[in-house]
Formats: structure tokens, sequence, C-alpha cells
């Protein structure tokens, strides 16, 4: 069969007609996700990798149903035809994230809640207040290491490394925080000639982790895991810490990135942010709307016949959710620019039995850390054209691979002095992403200073009020 020329309107599609998700026309996975919609309505028939046949699932509500039905669809990828009939084959891209495993993520009935509650159960130790001063303290260290020049890629730099410093204490080994595990955990999730090694790299380093607790107990995630009543064995809770670790950095650092972005290149956040009308949390969250940190979740499964969004789904048939493409659903977000004032409706998190349940972490790591990075660098801005950022992208996610950023140089500050906060009510209100603003005589010797690391001093004039007590809660204060 003859291929078509480049450019040629059957670029991009696969057998029987069906686009694919993959190759040189499909970069733009958001173009294609709206081709789709425009073809099929909100369930569309695609191709994954080496022309594996999928539903997408393209409309909100759609998306919601799939993910909050169990009695109709599984994540037991044991279920899928086309797994079962040697279609998907063992060296396919996607196995890492096909291949069924015995953890919370692919089970369901009692065994899911077994699993699940254990994830659970151990998260609901977590002290949020702590992890948030813990993150303003991680944030500072980080912002030291770059803050006395004058430029910086706050993906490389920031968003890349204070979730994975994050995750370590809260699993419990902060020692074995380097860069060999933020490239790792950055590696395993594309499914890469090196993610296999990535992988053991990672396993290691948690079954260490895991026997450690097993003999000696303390107060952290992995310790509560593994004294959980469900009584899961060390292969379970390695299994699990690897699923959380994995899942949460990469969530988090794409939402990291991306909401600094949104702040450094969109005027109406950057003006309100700094005016004091809009706040980092509903920044946060329209990030979540607007660029989730996962684009889709693959795969769910029919369990029976059944219909969806008016197309006919085969048992064993199976279905890419569709977060991306389900937030901009024309149904229920006709303009997809709007500003979704903190709504949380998004897909962003997923939904039903297997919702992210570290979601309130992600948030915290971006709140605090956008918060504490715009107060030491009131004047950071963006060091390129908006347009000359660009983004690596796979099937499911799509994220910054540098935003380079300029301020005038500041002098370390000691990151045990306690948080920086107060000082953000003297960010300048009239604050936008390309202009750089004068300081004031006042700021002069504080950016001129060299020495040692200067503690900031306490502000003389303190501004009563429910909103400041807010701000005060959540930060940790």
């Amino acid at each position: 069969m003859v291929s078509p020329p480049p450019g040629c309107p059957a670029h991009g599609i696969g057998p029987g007609g069906l686009r694919r998700l993959y190759g040189p026309d499909a970069e733009d996975l958001g173009a294609v996700y709206e081709k789709l919609r425009a073809e099929h309505g909100p369930v569309a028939p695609a191709l994954l990798p080496d022309d594996v046949p999928i539903w997408v699932v393209l409309g909100h509500a759609e998306n919601m149903h799939t993910v909050r039905t169990p009695s109709q669809f599984s994540r037991d990828t044991r279920l899928w035809n086309s797994m079962q009939d040697g279609t998907v084959k063992p060296d396919h891209p996607l196995m890492p994230h096909l291949a069924w495993q015995p953890i919370c993520c692919h089970a369901e009935g009692d065994e899911h809640l077994r699993l699940r509650g254990a994830v659970t159960g151990a998260m609901s130790t977590i002290d949020h207040r702590g992890i948030r001063r813990y993150i303003n303290r991680a944030t500072q260290e980080l912002v030291n290491q770059f803050c006395e020049e004058d430029r910086a890629d706050l993906v490389s730099q920031f968003a890349e490394r204070l979730p994975m410093i994050v995750l370590c204490e809260i699993l419990g080994m902060p020692d074995e925080y380097n860069d060999q595990l933020v490239q790792a955990a950055r590696d395993l999730p594309k499914g890469t000639a090196t993610a296999i090694a990535s992988n053991a790299y990672i396993m290691d380093v948690l079954m260490r982790l895991t026997i450690s607790r097993r003999a000696e107990p303390k107060d952290d995630f992995t310790s509560h895991l593994i004294n959980h009543p469900a009584r899961l064995s060390d292969e379970e809770v390695g299994q699990h810490l690897r699923v959380v670790l994995i899942i949460a950095y990469e969530a988090t650092a794409n939402l990291l990135a991306n909401v600094l972005r949104v702040v450094l290149t969109d005027p109406r956040f950057r003006a309100q942010l700094s005016g004091g009308q809009m706040t980092v949390p509903e920044a946060v969250e329209q990030s979540l709307w607007d660029e989730p940190p996962f684009s889709t979740l693959l795969g769910y499964f029919a369990k029976q016949e059944t219909e969806l969004g008016g197309q006919r789904i085969r048992k064993g048939d199976g279905l890419l959710v569709g977060l991306a493409p389900g937030n901009v659903d024309p149904r229920v977000r006709p303009d997809p620019k709007a500003h979704m004032q903190g709504n949380r409706s998004h897909l962003a998190f997923s939904g039903g039995p297997h919702e992210c349940p570290g979601q309130d972490i992600g948030r915290a790591i971006a709140e605090v850390g956008v918060d504490a990075l715009l107060t030491r660098l009131p004047d950071v801005e963006l060091a390129c054209p908006e347009d000359e950022l660009s983004w690596r992208a796979s099937i499911s996610n799509r994220h910054l691979a540098e935003l380079p950023v300029k301020f005038a140089p500041k002098p370390q500050q000691d990151v045990m002095a306690g948080p920086a906060h107060p000082v953000a009510a003297q960010r300048p209100v009239n604050w936008q992403p390309t202009t750089p603003q004068p300081r004031t005589a006042a700021q002069e010797p504080v950016a001129s200073e060299p020495s040692a690391p200067t503690p900031l001093p306490e502000p003389t004039v303190r501004r009563p009020g429910v909103f400041r007590r807010f701000l005060r809660w959540w930060r940790g204060e």
C-alpha cells in the first residue's frame, strides 16, 4: 500500500479510517481531540501506538460516568480484548501503563477497598500544616541556590525538584533525595529505553525503605502504610510507594510548572494576584482546568456491553479517559478561555473510586511553593517570548521543557528563620509579566548586599482582617 504524501488529509489516519493518537500528525493532541469531537461527538474511536484501537472519552459528563460507574467500567487491564488477543504486544511502548499489577489502581471490589484503604489511611496521618511549613522551607532552600544570579530555569531548578523534596519527606526518606531520583521519576512514565532501569533504581530505594521501616517504624507515610490493619506485604508496600511517588511527583511537577507559566505570561492573573483580587489557590484551580497535570488516563475497560456518548461499547473494549479534552467540553465550558473562579469540577484528579487520594498535597506544594517563590523574587519575569516556550508531550501528559526567567539578584536567606510571607503586601500592585518594576530606595540595600544570609525584617504595619487571617491559615503559619 502506498502511503499518502506529507500534507495529505489521509495523514494521521490508520486502519478503518481511524485517527492515530501518535506520530507526526498527532504532535498537537489537543487539536486531534477537537477533530474527533467534531466527527464523532463526546466519545470517539481512535488508535494508540501500533494501531491498537481505543475509545477516547471527550465529554465531561461521559468521563465522569466512566470513572464513577465501577459496575460497567474497570481499571483491570486483563479485561481488555486487545490485551487478551495479543494486539497489545509485550514490547508495546505504553506497556508500563498497561501491564496489570496487584495494586489499588488496577484492583476492584474488596481487594480495592483493602489496598486503597491502606493508602488513604496512611495519608490521613499526614500533618498538613507541618507539610506546608516544610514546603516553604524547601522552597527557600531551592531559591537560595539561584537567587544570587539574575536568571534561572524554573522547570529544572524548581518545578522538577520541589515535589520530590517534599515527597521524600512525606514518605520518610529525605536522605534519598538526589538528582538521580528526580531524573528516574521523570523518565519512568515515558516508556523510554531507560524506563526499566529507572524503575529498578526507584524500586531499590523504596524496598530498602520498606525493610527499614518494617524493622523500625517512625511517624511517616511508609510506617503508617506498613502498620495499617490491611497488613500489606513488603512487595505490596513497595509497589504502592512507587505508585504514590511517581504519580504524585509527575502530577505536581507539571502543575507547579503550569501555574508558574500562567502567572508569568497572563496579565489577568499577575495583576489580580498582586492586587489581592485572586489568590494563588485560585490560580492553581484555573491551571487544573486549562492544563491538567495528566491529559489522559489509560485506561478503563468495559465489563459488559453498554452505550456511552451515543457509541456502542462492546464488552472488553478499552477507553482512554480524556481529562484535558473533558475540561474543554463546550457543553460545560462554552468559552475555553473563561476564568473558572475557583470552580473545582474539573477532571484533573479523575473521580470515582480511583480519584487521586493525594490531590490536597499536590495543591499545597503548588500553592505554597508559588507564593513563597514570588515573595522572594517579586520582580521575576519571563526571559524569552512566550511563543518560544516548548513542551514535551506524550499521550498521558504535556509538560514544559523549560521556563527561563530573569530577576534582580537577591541575597540568600536563612531557611530556618520562619516563613517570609508577611512581606507579600510589598509586592508591586501594577505587576506585569513583561515590564520589570523599579525597586524603591528601601529595597536597594537588600538587593545589593552580597554578604551572609539576611532574615527579612518584620513588617511595621499589619493589616488585620478575614482575608489576611485566611492567608495565614492556608500557608500553615
